[in-house]
């Protein structure tokens, strides 16, 4: 019997400690190689890409990447080009959010291309903030916004929250039930 040499299955990649945040070298194209954003996931380590050069391909992400790289729709990604199948190609890399707008601003990657930003929530510094009471928040708007504001059942949604914030508090049911 030969001797079991093995390191085991997945759970030795598993442990793997790997510094993502450490800054690494920037990796400009060169011949046969293209810059692509990824249009879609197709299943089984393909993907449908753009490339930047007006062609739309298929792609097979290699082994060196597959379970390490995660790759999602909107990445920017360098794809090596075949010679005898210009249909299809294979991801060399995967760019970062960073690194993708470096290379925009480099010229590298087209003005029209549309970066994936932070996918952090933002809030609208003009929206109307309701408080748990039923008063707005914000005091600078106008009487005719207010109008529209109560036309809209925004009164209606302080009511309500009102009348149920008493409810929970005092234990008493002020809605209507049919009584059997």
């Amino acid at each position: 019997m030969p001797k079991n040499k093995g390191k085991g299955g997945k759970n030795r990649r598993r442990g793997k400690n790997e510094n993502e945040s450490q800054k690494r070298e920037l990796i400009y194209k060169m011949d046969g190689q293209e810059y692509a954003k990824v249009e879609r996931l197709l299943g089984n380590g393909r993907l449908e890409a753009y490339c930047f050069d007006g062609v739309k391909r298929l792609c097979h992400i290699r082994g060196k990447l597959r379970k390490k790289v995660w790759i999602s729709n909107g990445d920017i990604i360098l794809v090596g080009l075949r010679d005898y199948q210009d249909s299809k190609a294979d991801v060399i890399m995967k760019y970062l959010n960073d690194e993708a707008r470096t290379l925009k601003s480099l010229g590298e990657i087209p003005d029209t291309v549309k970066l994936e930003e932070n996918n952090d929530i933002e809030f609208d510094a003009n929206a109307a903030l309701f408080d748990l009471d039923g008063e707005k928040g914000s005091e600078s708007e106008s009487e005719e916004e207010s109008d529209e504001d109560e036309e809209s059942g925004a009164s209606d949604v302080a009511d309500n929250i009102q009348r149920y914030r008493s409810e929970y508090t005092t234990g008493k049911d002020t809605r209507n039930h049919h009584k059997k």
